[in-house]
């Protein structure tokens, strides 16, 4: 990748204040339409341009930029995060104080947490974007720009991963997008953010830092290899598990599950059925929560239910999100080998591996 690109002189600030890299990547926040924006909105602004539109950014830093990609959101893959990964790191190397990511809302927060789970950069990583284009009239971009700038270059934020947003600052751990399009959206459920920015500047709630476990994750710089496969398999009304099933049959099967279930993590009792196959089969299976907020419980008995899954093997996803679990499962994998079998067809070790990286993950530090 060529080196950072330097932002204009309109971003520049004196020597004597920190320097801040924003590495872009597209998003919302960098998004335009046509004229009649008939066709939709697309990532078209550099991330110099959007240092540039903010000018109160030289009050608190210099500042340069580092474009990784430019996509939306939704368009994401886990090559895209890694570069990103890659593209902080190599800014700490280089002495920056604090690290800001423009990032497409729709998997902000997951680019966050695995950057949380496998940086070794010893500065704060803020990510942050918009709801409204930038091309919108009351577009968010500017204001949430010019807090996770705050957020990087504040004595209080020495390392970790966060998210800057509307105002507040959330720590990557807990952070999720709540609403599709209200400026509002992200959240931390059970937590609460680790800071908000007011009038007299930043007031913080808990120490800022990294609340990721990344105790099982022995390997310091661990990347996910793109071709570990974790499905995420969704609980609902009459789900029958067929589709599951198929998938687990084919040449493309997964190396692991993650199931979205219903309530406390429960599955319909065919889906639980086909769960319970795969967990026989050797397939880690780890059980998450379809909803908005709270953690997994093996509290129901009877075909599906969490206890019955808990039973026979599945690994209690706590409170992390689908998305988060299926994250933080494929790097186990990847740290651990690409998930095959021992030489004598033991996957013992696979499930004892992914197991020891949720212990403890119902507890909110």
């Amino acid at each position: 990748m060529s080196p950072p690109n330097s932002a204009p002189s309109s971003a520049s600030a004196s020597s004597s204040q920190p320097h801040v890299r924003v590495i872009s990547t597209g998003g919302t926040i960098a998004s335009t339409g046509d004229d009649d924006d008939t066709s939709g909105k697309t990532p078209s602004v550099s991330g110099e341009d959007l240092v540039n539109a903010v000018p109160e950014l030289t009050e608190y830093a210099s500042l340069d930029v580092d474009t990784v990609c430019q996509r939306s959101g939704f368009q994401m893959t886990v090559e895209n995060a890694t570069d990103i990964v890659d593209a902080a790191e190599r800014a700490a190397d280089e002495g920056v104080a604090g690290v800001v990511v423009t990032h497409g809302t729709d998997t902000m927060a997951e680019s966050a947490y695995y950057l949380d789970l496998v940086t070794t950069a010893d500065v704060p990583v803020v990510f942050t974007g918009a709801q409204r284009p930038f091309d919108q009239e009351g577009t968010d971009g500017p204001a949430n720009l010019l807090t996770a700038v705050r957020a990087a270059v504040d004595d209080r934020f020495q390392t970790g991963s966060y998210l800057a947003f509307n105002d507040t600052v959330h720590a990557a751990r807990w952070v999720v997008k709540s609403h599709t399009s209200k400026l509002e959206t992200f959240a931390s459920p059970g937590a609460g953010p680790v800071a908000e920015l007011t009038p007299n500047g930043l007031r913080t709630f808990r120490e800022p830092r990294s609340y990721s476990d990344t105790s099982a994750i022995p390997d310091a710089g661990a990347r996910i290899d793109p071709d570990i496969r974790v499905d995420i398999v969704t609980n609902a009304m009459g789900a029958d598990g067929r589709q599951l099933a198929q998938a687990l049959e084919s040449t493309a099967a997964p190396d692991a599950i993650v199931l979205a279930g219903t309530g406390l993590g429960n599955a319909t009792g065919e889906l639980g059925s086909v769960l319970e196959s795969a967990i026989d089969d050797g397939l880690p299976v780890v059980l998450t929560s379809r909803c908005y907020a709270g953690a997994t419980a093996g509290l129901y008995g009877g075909p599906g239910g969490g206890q019955t899954l808990r039973e026979a093997g599945a690994i209690s996803g706590g409170d992390l999100p689908a998305w988060k679990a299926r994250l933080k499962v494929a790097l186990v994998l990847s740290v651990g080998g690409d998930g095959a079998e021992d030489e004598d067809g033991d996957r013992t070790h696979i499930q004892d591996r992914i197991a020891a990286a949720f212990e403890g993950v119902e507890s909110v530090v």
